[in-house]
Order: structure tokens, then sequence, then C-alpha cells
């Protein structure tokens, strides 16, 4: 009896990237603050550095330097970087994102209406019949 034995390859072209698994050697020194909020983002999409590259069509030595060294990118790379990790230019930046309008302190008036507005029903409407005639002659006056 004769045996034949082949070799079978199996490659996957989805090798899924397991950010637990250090890969390489360990730098001595600290990423610089884009750097590791890039690295932090990497991670948290679940993509190597190398999926990272493919995406932005760079070699992964030049996405590795950039998670590792003070660089200074283009406008076109830091946009696609932030497109390929799904956030904002300005967060990718470190920059706090832009307050919306009432996300501050609330003022007086705004204070007043809250209140108000936990007021009985009957309290409500007695604040409602003094303000209401005052903001209509306001308003009648600004638009003559």
């Amino acid at each position: 009896m004769l045996l034949t034995m082949q070799a079978v390859c199996q490659t996957n072209a989805e090798i899924t990237y397991d950010p637990g698994v250090q890969t390489g050697r360990p730098s001595k020194r600290q990423r610089p603050a884009f750097g590791t909020r890039l690295h932090m983002l990497r991670e948290q999409a679940g993509l190597s550095q190398q999926q990272m590259a493919d995406k932005l069509a760079v070699p992964q030595r030049t996405y590795a330097y950039w998670e590792r060294e003070p660089v200074a990118l283009r406008a076109e790379q830091i946009t696609a970087l932030a497109d390929a990790l799904g956030v904002s230019t300005d967060f990718l930046l470190g920059r706090k994102e832009p307050r919306s309008r009432g996300a501050g302190p609330a003022g007086k008036m705004r204070q007043l209406f809250e209140a108000a507005s936990r007021l009985p029903r009957s309290q409500q409407q007695k604040v409602a019949a003094v303000l209401e005639p005052f903001v209509l002659q306001h308003a009648t006056a600004k638009a003559a």
C-alpha cells in the first residue's frame, strides 16, 4: 500500500486584528499626544497598522511612524485619517468639539422658565398671563 501526502496551504484574506497581541519591539519613548490618540482610535476600530495603512494608501512603516513620532501631516492626510477612524478632525487633533448653544450654564430667564414649568398648571397660566402681553408688546414695537 502506497500513501501519498500533500501539503495544503490555506490562507485567510480576512485576518481579524487582535489588539491584545503585542507585535514588534516596544518603544522606549512615550508616544506624542497625537500618536497616542491615533493608536487608541485604531485599536478601538479593531484595525491593525497594516489595515489602516491600506485604507490610507500609505506604507505600513509610514503609518507606524505617525503613531510613534511627532509629525506634521497635510490637511488631506488628517481628513483621510479622521474618515477612516469615523471621528471628526477636531477630535483627532485633540480639540474639544465646539459647544452647542445651551451647553453652558443656564441664563437667568431659562432658569425662571424651567422653574415655572415645574409649577402647577394654574400657576403656569398666571405666569403666562403676565409674560405674554409683555412679549407681544415688544414684538409689535420691534416690527414697527
